[in-house]
């Protein structure tokens, strides 16, 4: 954090300060007679609002922006919204801490122009909110689009897969077998497949395979695994590092496959300290972690750090079907990298815009001055994946001309040769309502709505409607473009709003 950025922060908090014992009264009359709290009116249907002792704005994902320029990460994750919908369809609401308002965006299909070679092409849009003077402006990034047909490097896949006493339900291990059986048999002769395993200690099942010849020695092996005790997640990590560096592709992508709850209760649990025994193999090697997790009681922080610091991503899969779009669709067809260490940076024109705030991604926030330090750490991405970031801006009073720029950077996967693409906004796209912009558009307002919604106001976002309006758009939504997607996410928001 710069100077300056922290001396704005100080008096802005300062400043909040005064006002704390003030609103703390005002809310402590708020709340019911029986000591329970105040609800959020912006949601309506029972969302809890945000606690009284901490003020609005005041949280780092929602702070007022110190400056002009937005860097972080480009992250892919989804996994926080299909825990969330696990939670919600087993009855239960989701936790706050486990929503993460770009993961729910970035489950959504967009319509973004693709580019026809390797990096990404950057759209920026923007629509009025019903807050006056606050908008919502989109940034897109796309990759090209993935081909399972196409020419692309072999795969190198260490599946570490958790066999631990909590796996031993359906829709846990059972999953992930038949899943691992189908995608078994979809991958190509020459990706190459080994799997270790892990509850009180980690064993390598099967080391490297090629699969040309040899599928019937994968099959054996997954039909072979069964649950057994503790969750030594720590061991199996640092296993099945060790067993990708020994089974090392050069020209392939090499990536660690981990597949469990993510529970760990035995040896080390720190993340950080289980990454960092493994640190060496995956900077010298560039071996990328892919978490998927499984189960009703789930470890996401867990997860979650220990694919951003691995440079990888999350998936979540609750059912048949979630389990062949990870393994069977998504992975098949993304093995291939088009994108290291990618970053982007937003900057806004303070002549038209007098504040903003990105909405989410605060776990992969970058400081503005390493956004040109290919040192610094970005994510990875495949062909086939969109990134969208929303931003809520406040603009001047009468502002007319530029909005904002948005650059994104990139190392070539093969070359590590930085790359570079920006795109533009003015502020005449503000013009029209969210809700008269672009379907797609409505479906990424929707989607961080209804994660502000479930992490109780934490997003801040402006214009927030109602629970049950926001389902009502959802559903007309899903209709107009027979998404069944989008009528998932119409699902979830119903069962939020009876909960």
């Amino acid at each position: 954090m710069t100077d300056r950025h922290r001396t704005r922060r100080q008096l802005s908090g300062a400043l909040l300060a005064l006002t704390a014992a003030s609103a703390l009264l005002l809310t402590a009359c708020a709340a019911d007679e029986n000591g329970g709290s105040a609800t959020d009116s912006r949601y309506g249907n029972g969302v809890p609002a945000p606690a009284p002792d901490r003020p609005r704005g005041e949280d780092s994902a929602t702070a007022p922006s110190a400056d002009h320029l937005s860097t972080f990460a480009l992250d892919v994750d989804t996994a926080s919204y299909g825990y969330a919908r696990r939670t919600l369809a087993d009855g239960r609401r989701p936790a706050p801490s486990t929503v993460r308002a770009e993961e729910f965006v970035n489950s959504f299909r967009q319509d973004y122009p693709t580019p026809d070679g390797n990096g990404f092409t950057v759209t920026v849009d923007g629509a009025r909110t019903s807050d006056p003077d606050w908008s919502l402006v989109r940034v897109g990034l796309a990759t090209r689009t993935a081909d399972a047909t196409a020419e692309r490097p072999p795969a190198a896949l260490t599946f570490v897969i958790d066999v631990s006493g909590s796996m031993d339900e359906e829709d846990r291990l059972d999953l992930a077998k038949r899943s691992l059986d189908t995608m078994t048999d979809r991958l190509r002769d020459d990706d190459s497949v080994a799997i270790v395993t892990f509850s009180e200690h980690a064993e390598k099942v099967l080391p490297m395979t090629r699969l040309g010849g040899h599928r019937g020695l994968v099959h054996r092996a997954v039909d072979g695994l069964a649950a057994r005790y503790s969750t030594n997640l720590g061991e199996g990590v640092e296993t099945g590092y060790a067993t990708a560096v020994e089974g090392l592709r050069k020209g392939a992508t090499n990536r660690v496959v981990l597949i469990s709850d993510a529970l760990a209760n035995d040896g080390e649990t720190s993340p950080d300290a289980i990454l960092k025994r493994i640190a060496g193999d995956r900077r010298e090697y560039g071996i990328t972690l892919f978490g998927v997790g499984v189960g009703g009681d789930y470890g996401d922080a867990l997860m979650e750090r220990l694919a951003d610091r691995g440079d990888g991503h999350t998936a979540y899969v609750s059912d048949t079907a979630g389990a062949d779009r990870v393994f069977c669709e998504q992975l098949p067809e993304n093995i291939e990298l088009v994108a290291r260490d990618a970053k982007a940076q937003v900057a806004f024109d303070p002549q038209t815009v007098d504040d903003f705030r990105l909405i989410g991604y605060q776990d992969r926030e970058v400081a503005d001055e390493d956004f040109r330090d290919d040192r610094v750490d970005g994510g990875e991405v495949g062909p086939g994946h969109t990134v969208t970031a929303l931003y809520a801006v406040r603009t001047r009073p009468g502002a007319d001309g530029h909005l904002a720029t948005a650059t994104v950077r990139w190392l070539d996967p093969g070359t590590r040769a930085p790359h570079e693409n920006t795109g533009s906004v003015e502020t005449k796209v503000l013009h029209d309502d969210v809700w008269s912009a672009s379907p797609r558009f409505q479906v990424a307002a929707v989607a961080a709505y209804f994660a502000d919604a479930l992490a109780n106001g934490k997003y801040d976002m402006p214009g927030a409607p109602s629970l049950t309006t926001l389902q009502s758009r959802a559903t007309a939504l899903a209709r107009a473009a027979e998404d069944e997607d989008v009528a998932e996410l119409s699902t979830a928001i119903g069962e939020a709003t009876r909960l």
